[in-house]
């Protein structure tokens, strides 16, 4: 009797293939059969509707893709994986009792601690050493399918609360687990098949209070480059993980019992006083320095720096200060003459989109008292308009510019440095699921982006996925390079969002076919939801940070 086969069709990457293979062949037997079309090692692959591990086997016809690290869930495998190496060789140096904590993501990788221990460069040599020796001797990572109850009782006798609380607010009745050497954890996102395919990363110690394990990006997967510290970002995360300290709201377990307990309109009052006191500081130091009169603002995209430049806006004028409002949109370039990158495509985050003349021309004139034509730019012409809107600063007044340049000197090459007060905006989340599993701070600003694109834009989830990887080059290019120069960093994040923005992007991501190619980077940011409880948007202020992407802001545009 001959041995009976199933047909896998892979049409990925422009290729259109079939092939025939036993009944029950692994997921990574086959991906072997495909491996050319992959510059680094498959991690994970799409079998219909489902997202799989390598482990799994075919026992049906299916069409197939696979993912290496160069893709955004690729990335999230690889990522989930290095840091179960990390914590099974903090395990095996250190015994059982010692626990790690992953509080944030910072550069290309995680900030850790180990509370209890000081930090020491043995330390971080040791850990790296082990993960090397855990690499080499070729681990698999197994999945277990368990009850959610039995995965309780299992935390609780190893004393690992926040996995027995997250897991309180999960409704399925099995979870997955996962197992590296003789250790167990719980992850929402798929891991890899075993630690070969982990050959990229690094430790760096920061300070006495921990240290950064980095990886390969999405945008740079080839090698995984020296951890670059920016300090004032760093020391943003410490302060914002102080005040989540303070109120007793370090992870999703933490949100969802306050949520449960119908307590969280005095969470959303604490954390929205939290971010304007931030405001108040900053206005303060400017108001002191006669000599500020250009405020710069920039940060990633969906870090809310229209609503944060309005507030900041409001709160000078308590202290007496006039704003100027200038735009970079409106001194566009007509497009025609819009720069194009190497496909011939318009470049529009390119800083030559901007008319560099005409705009330090105009700052230059404002700056000396003089009355100027602002022009405003047509965007369905493609072209600068002038209709009579004219500004005039008087001696005590300031001029504020909000946008993806506005950290780069370039832009603003006809002031001299003393008289900038530069400000990065960012979401710098602190919010984790568990010790082990953070929250991206770029899924937060996907989340953020995937709801204000279908409100105002009518794009999909879909659409908006799509165009993640080209914002985050723009980022790495733009906006990044220049965080190190600026003189406050402002944390947009807001402790309880992830639960707010969970009740309208949902939806949102359910509406994601599942042949779309953004299908698998959905369904990960799906499951990443389900660790949280939805939050009504009842008690978000009307001139909240997040009303600027779920709607209702009291500001205008």
């Amino acid at each position: 009797m001959s041995e009976k086969t199933v047909t896998v069709t892979y049409n990925q990457y422009n290729q259109l293939e079939e092939k025939e293979f036993p009944v029950g062949t692994t997921l990574k037997q086959i991906s072997k059969s495909f491996r050319q079309y992959y510059d680094y090692d498959i991690l994970v692959a799409k079998a219909d509707n489902d997202i799989l591990e390598l482990s799994e086997t075919i026992t049906k016809k299916c069409n197939i893709e696979f993912y290496d690290r160069s893709s955004t869930l690729g990335y999230s495998v690889y990522t989930a994986s290095a840091m179960f190496m990390m914590l099974v060789a903090v395990k095996h140096l250190y015994g059982e009792g010692v626990e790690v904590m992953i509080d944030h993501s910072i550069d290309a990788g995680v900030f850790c601690r180990i509370p209890g221990m000081e930090i020491t460069d043995e330390v971080v040599s040791s850990i790296e050493s082990e993960m090397h020796k855990i690499y080499l001797d070729d681990y698999l990572f197994k999945k277990l399918n368990v009850a959610r109850t039995d995965a309780i009782q299992y935390f609780k006798k190893k004393n690992r609360m926040d996995k027995v609380n997250v897991l309180k607010y999960i409704s399925n009745t099995f979870v997955n687990l996962y197992r590296l050497d003789d250790m167990y954890d719980y992850f929402y996102t798929k891991l890899a098949f075993s630690t070969r395919q982990i050959n990229e990363f690094k430790l760096t110690k920061i300070d006495t209070r921990g240290f950064v394990l980095s990886f390969p990006t999405t945008v740079n997967p080839e090698c995984t480059l020296d951890y670059v510290h920016h300090e004032k970002v760093f020391e943003e995360f410490q302060r914002y993980n102080e005040i989540c300290m303070r109120l007793g709201v370090n992870n999703a377990a933490d949100l969802n019992r306050i949520v449960s307990s119908a307590e969280i309109d005095d969470l959303i009052r604490l954390s929205e006083n939290s971010y304007n006191t931030q405001l108040v500081r900053i206005a303060d130091i400017i108001a002191s320095k006669k000599e500020m009169k250009l405020i710069l603002l920039a940060g990633p995209s969906s870090s809310g720096k229209t609503t944060t430049a309005k507030k900041l806006v409001t709160c000078l004028r308590s202290r007496g200060i006039h704003i100027i409002q200038l735009s970079t949109d409106d001194y566009f370039v007509n497009k025609v003459d819009t720069p194009r990158n190497e496909k011939g495509e318009y470049d529009f985050e390119s800083l030559y989109t901007v008319d560099l003349t005409l705009f330090n021309k105009h700052l230059t004139q404002l700056l000396e008292g003089k009355r100027v034509e602002i022009p405003t730019y047509n965007f369905v012409t493609g072209k600068r308009e002038y209709h009579g809107h004219y500004e005039q600063l008087g001696p005590n007044d300031m001029i504020i510019v909000e946008g993806i340049h506005a950290l780069n000197d370039t832009l603003t090459m006809s002031i001299n440095r003393r008289n900038k007060y530069k400000i990065y905006i960012s979401p710098l989340t602190q919010m984790n699921i568990d010790n082990h599993s953070h929250v991206h701070t770029s899924d937060v600003r996907k989340l953020r982006r995937i709801v204000r694109d279908s409100k105002t834009r009518g794009y999909s989830a879909s659409q908006t996925l799509h165009m993640w990887k080209s914002v985050e080059m723009g980022e790495r290019k733009n906006i990044y390079p220049f965080q190190d120069e600026v003189d406050s960093v402002i944390n947009s994040s807001l402790i309880y969002e992830v639960g707010l923005l969970k009740t309208y992007v949902e939806p949102l991501l359910f509406c994601v076919d599942e042949n779309d190619k953004e299908y698998p980077e959905a369904l990960r940011l799906i499951n990443f939801l389900r660790n949280f409880l939805p939050i009504p948007s009842d008690d978000v202020p009307e001139d909240s940070v997040l009303r600027e992407f779920i709607g209702g802001s009291c500001f205008k545009n």
